[in-house]
């Protein structure tokens, strides 16, 4: 069973955020993380970039397959974790930790369209 995490909210295209105030901390679950396999390459977008939720702003390529990363929020990019541009295997040994990007949210409503823990967990159920 993949872990949960409760505080944070999911979207059904496995991408997590971790909202601390104005910021969210947007990765993939260690749902996703399993399903792809060993991660070899990150795509993030640029510091000031924006993302809107529903849309890509990335990429996870694993030796199995591609994955696109749906942002789950609207807002704009403030940090990118540099660390997985040289060991984008971090995502596999915790996903929870080596969040993607952090962005600042331009629409803190967009996060009742997500899912808590509980109703994520459901979803990876079915």
């Amino acid at each position: 069973m993949a872990k949960v995490i409760e505080g944070l909210y999911y979207s059904e295209s496995h991408e997590f955020i971790r909202v601390e105030g104005d910021y969210g901390f947007i990765g993939i679950t260690d749902y996703a993380q399993n399903a792809l396999g060993n991660v070899v390459y990150v795509d993030m977008p640029e510091v000031d970039d924006e993302v809107t939720a529903g849309e890509e702003f990335g990429a996870v390529e694993s030796v199995k397959a591609a994955s696109d990363l749906i942002s789950p929020v609207s807002g704009t990019v403030v940090e990118i974790n540099e660390a997985l541009e040289d060991e984008p295997e971090r995502i596999n040994q915790d996903a929870f930790e080596n969040w993607i990007i952090k962005v600042e949210l331009s629409d803190k409503s967009e996060l009742d369209n997500l899912m808590d823990a509980a109703a994520y967990t459901a979803f990876c159920n079915k």
